[in-house]
């Protein structure tokens, strides 16, 4: 990733409080132009996807055809998580996107924009989105209150 979205993560995750700290795990992306079709790159990435995401946490598979939540909403859902002791895992897809079994497969499909947005400034996005739900949760001010 470039240092801008590094920095960018690091910034929203280093505030967040213990009780609901970020955890990246990144996967390794599959190989373009090894021969390999668009459908079977998803694939192999699906199945790493799966293989990363411990298995009782809940799925939150980001999506533009997903719903969209407005960041009250987030803090009402991070709460509820939060009471259910469950680990939640935000899924993001990669360069070609996620393959259908993964949207199909998560508790949650979640839009952070109807527009399709490259997974680094997606990564800083839902950063800064769960560091303003938790500082709602606390009731921090919410300029849009």
């Amino acid at each position: 990733m470039p240092g801008w979205v590094v920095a960018g993560f690091e910034e929203y995750t280093k505030r967040m409080p213990r009780e609901a700290r970020i955890e990246l795990v990144e996967i390794k992306p599959e190989k373009r132009g090894s021969g390999k079709s668009t459908q079977q790159i998803m694939e192999a990435e699906r199945d790493r996807l799966l293989a990363a995401i411990p298995p009782q946490a809940m799925k939150v598979v980001l999506d533009e055809r997903g719903k969209g939540m407005p960041t009250p909403q987030l803090a009402s859902a991070m709460t509820e998580w939060m009471r259910s002791g469950r680990d939640v895992a935000f899924v993001i897809g990669g360069a070609d996107g996620l393959h259908e079994d993964m949207r199909r497969s998560g508790d949650l499909l979640m839009s952070l924009s109807a527009m399709v947005l490259p997974h680094g400034l997606v990564r800083v996005i839902l950063a800064e989105q769960l560091y303003r739900a938790i500082s709602i949760i606390q009731n921090h001010p919410y300029h849009r209150e």
